[in-house]
């Protein structure tokens, strides 16, 4: 796929988010203003910088930067932290609150990025499904969890206030909601400067923002 191609699906996207109320909470999920935002945390941080990322499990885009990003933050883990925070577009993907309640649930049983990672990795299996839970019930299993006390946080007010607190978090930047947005040290950054010659997301690009960020940081 050409660069153009990406720019293009990002018009688009912003396109159809723009048009879209965001509903951000599921049906019958309960909010709670005084929970803070999640704290799902890999790398070390020695050079003091920090990548944040708000996704959405359901959304296409951030499963193509899943990879790239995963790559990134593994060459990465020594020198920054990475942040990944919920941004569930509902009107727009119906499963995604469900995803991150799955997410969050497993984040209570200590597997959140295992979780995290299968829901991008299987994305086509349950994107459509009218019941999405079975699936996730499945990926619990996979990753030995007790499938009673999944579900018992699956479906609780301290997951969805946590998803909710994220959401609130994100609207407290002032940006446009998109999927996926990142966030480098309080700066968002274009999209369109992480993709690649070959029109996919690209570590080399996101390496080249991040070296950038480390020297300023740590100046010589």
């Amino acid at each position: 796929m050409s660069k153009q191609f990406w720019i293009a699906l990002f018009i688009i996207a912003a396109v159809l988010v723009g048009i879209v109320v965001v509903t951000n909470h599921d049906k019958g999920a309960s909010s709670n203003s005084t929970e803070q935002p999640t704290q799902h945390v890999e790398g070390n941080d020695t050079k003091h910088v920090t990548l944040i990322e708000y996704g959405d499990y359901e959304c296409p885009i951030c499963a193509e930067f899943y990879p790239t990003v995963k790559q990134v933050v593994a060459e990465y883990t020594n020198q920054i932290k990475f942040q990944f925070r919920n941004l569930p577009l509902t009107q727009i993907h119906p499963n995604a609150f469900a995803a991150a309640r799955a997410a969050e649930a497993a984040s209570d049983m200590n597997q959140f990025w295992q979780m995290h990672d299968l829901l991008y990795e299987n994305q086509n299996a349950w994107v459509s499904s009218s019941n999405p839970l079975s699936f996730f019930d499945s990926y619990a299993n996979q990753l030995g969890m007790n499938l009673t006390k999944f579900n018992q946080y699956y479906n609780s007010d301290q997951v969805n206030n946590a998803i909710n607190a994220d959401i609130n978090a994100f609207d407290q930047t002032g940006d446009e909601t998109a999927t996926p947005t990142f966030i480098l040290d309080g700066t968002t950054l274009n999209n369109e400067n992480l993709i690649g010659s070959n029109g996919s997301p690209s570590v080399t690009a996101f390496a080249n923002i991040l070296n950038t960020e480390i020297a300023k940081k740590n100046p010589s």
